[in-house]
């Protein structure tokens, strides 16, 4: 199932599927690129702010960042099975 990075639930693992570049400033596409956000990376959601519109922590790799919610939106991933415990 794909969706956006944006909509992804609280620590549900995803893989980056695809990034619409179109959708972002020039300025916000570098700065993804910088941080590794490229397709095929694994991303998770560790926090939303609550009131409407604020940015979304998640962590790639081992760091965390925090992105608008427009530029989470531009970023759909693919959602990975959570394992059975």
């Amino acid at each position: 199932m794909t969706i956006s990075l944006e909509t992804l639930p609280r620590h549900q693992a995803a893989v980056v599927d695809a990034i619409d570049w179109t959708r972002l400033a020039t300025p916000e596409a570098r700065r993804l690129r910088e941080l590794g956000f490229d397709t095929g990376v694994p991303v998770q959601v560790l926090h939303r702010a609550r009131i409407g519109g604020g940015p979304v922590a998640c962590r790639i790799g081992r760091m965390t960042v925090a992105l608008r919610r427009a530029v989470a939106g531009a970023i759909r991933v693919s959602v990975e099975p959570l394992a059975a415990e």
